[in-house]
């Protein structure tokens, strides 16, 4: 099969460049670039097109096409998209159907051919997907990865404040973007089934999609993958490294008679939802889990980050300056250790080392999409113990079977963090089987290979498809597919459509 990949916003080289540097360079590249190479690696032909930028500043962008090294079947192709220089991603809706569409469909036509079908990500490439569709017939998927109008719940939108947030995040073009790839996708992939059932069933996208009606077999499920090139049981060249940090650690930290312990190492961003507070206090609150084990919170950006808050702003000081007030009413800071991983390989060995002194690894949040964290830690053999609360309650749990792989919690209730802990830190019978179970569910499940397999069988399907089940005539949609090509036309689409659609719950 040859296909490509949709993705304007983010940019794709071989060295990966500001991955952990730029808000428009996060998981979702890590995302296209697994799946693309494990696609290529099947023996697909695999393009990620994506923006062609001609900026000293970013030099890393400006060759029309690029490659990675040793995987020949896949190639990175850069198509102008407004001016030259660098744009985030807020700022590409004009350009996307006046010059990126056209430019792709010009690129196939030099080389005399087309992909089987395009695979759109995020609202503007499953707008690109809409138009290529238009233009081609060619069928799409869309991965709408995280949707907009769950960001206006987060921001809490109201109409009062809905004109400042509109003039900085540019909901109007994505929320119809994405109702327009919602339509007219041959498939829409979601990483859980509830997050089928619950972001695609938003107000905001009624009359576009019908999740859990007519468009259920338009849905395909399939979770991401683990990296084990990285999260991978076997030690590597980095472990000695942060073996060492490890002991400076703990030695500058935890108390001589305590070292020996295991660690319930949490690593998450500083964000009130990722809930370190609720982990802290069920730690506090549990004389057994503070006889059996240790606290080791991984935060990036600072040597010792527990003793060195004034490094951090807003909402991160004040979450650490709540772990500290903690510690010391408890008395707990003989029992509890902060450090900093800067990358991916040095969080992998942290895990494994963990693993060797029977640790767990513990994320609380309110809420977690889909959760790839626990399932790097169980795939270096570290045992997880998580929220239950979205995507972990399916990827830790089998409910046909009833099979736990991991431990899943109420995050609102510290007593119940402190059962979870307690139950793979009680006894070596229980860390063993987590330990097997999680590695074993991690591979049988949750690696790109299957990831990847998972959309060819998805594209496959659509491609033997006449037309996109539950979707509407184009004609209802030329409108907005006009607007999106016209980069003059910037107020075309009203705020009060949007309100319509968004406040109608």
């Amino acid at each position: 099969m040859r296909l490509a990949f949709l993705n304007p916003q983010g940019n794709f080289d071989p060295g990966d460049s500001y991955w952990t540097e730029h808000p428009d360079f996060g998981g979702q590249l890590v995302y296209v670039k697994e799946v693309a190479l494990a696609m290529a690696g099947q023996g697909h032909r695999v393009d990620i097109i994506t923006r062609q930028i001609i900026d000293d500043e970013w030099p890393e962008f400006a060759t029309p096409l690029d490659s990675y090294p040793g995987h020949h079947n896949a190639r990175i192709v850069r198509i102008r998209c407004g001016p030259d220089h660098f744009l985030p991603k807020e700022e590409l809706w004009p350009y996307l159907g006046s010059e990126w569409v056209p430019g792709i469909v010009d690129f196939y036509r030099a080389e005399g051919t087309l992909p089987y079908c395009f695979t759109a990500h995020y609202g503007d490439g499953g707008l690109a997907g809409a138009i290529l569709n238009q233009e081609t017939g060619l069928p799409f998927s869309f991965t709408g990865h995280s949707l907009g109008a769950q960001k206006m719940d987060k921001l809490q939108v109201t109409p009062d404040t809905l004109p400042e947030i509109d003039r900085r995040f540019h909901f109007k073009e994505r929320i119809m973007a994405e109702r327009l790839a919602m339509n007219h996708a041959a498939c829409i992939i979601t990483s859980t089934r509830q997050e089928q059932v619950e972001q695609y069933t938003h107000p905001a996208y009624a009359g576009a999609v019908d999740p859990t009606g007519i468009d259920q077999r338009r849905f395909a499920v399939i979770p991401p993958g683990v990296n084990r090139r990285i999260f991978s049981p076997e030690p590597t060249s980095t472990d000695a490294v942060i073996e060492a940090r490890l002991e400076t650690a703990l030695a500058r930290d935890i108390s001589e008679e305590r070292r020996q312990l295991p660690l319930i190492v949490c690593s998450s961003r500083l964000d009130q939802k990722k809930n370190h507070l609720g982990l802290v206090r069920a730690f506090a609150q549990n004389a057994v889990v503070q006889a059996v084990a240790n606290l080791a919170i991984v935060i990036r950006g600072a040597e010792n980050p527990l003793q060195q808050r004034e490094q951090f702003g807003g909402e991160e000081q004040a979450i650490l300056n709540e772990i500290a007030r903690l510690l010391t009413e408890g008395d707990l800071w003989p029992a509890v250790t902060s450090f900093s991983l800067d990358n991916q390989a040095e969080l992998a060995a942290a895990y494994r080392l963990a693993a060797q002194k029977q640790s767990v690894f513990a994320l609380t949040a309110h809420y977690e999409p889909f959760g790839l964290a626990p399932l790097e830690a169980m795939s270096c053999g570290l045992p997880a113990v998580v929220t239950r609360n979205g995507g972990p309650s399916e990827s830790l749990f089998d409910q046909q079977s009833q099979t736990q792989f991991g431990v899943l919690v109420n995050p609102a209730d510290p007593t119940d963090i402190a059962r979870g802990l307690l139950e793979i830190l009680s006894s070596n019978e229980s860390w063993q089987y987590y330990h097997r179970a999680g590695m074993e569910r991690v591979i049988s499940r949750y690696t790109w290979d299957r990831t990847a397999e998972g959309y060819v069988a998805a594209l496959q399907q659509a491609l033997a498809a006449e037309t996109p089940a539950g979707a509407q005539p184009w004609q209802a949609a030329l409108p907005i597919l006009i607007y999106f090509s016209r980069p003059d036309a910037k107020n075309e689409i009203e705020l009060s459509e949007l309100a319509q659609l968004y406040f109608r719950q």
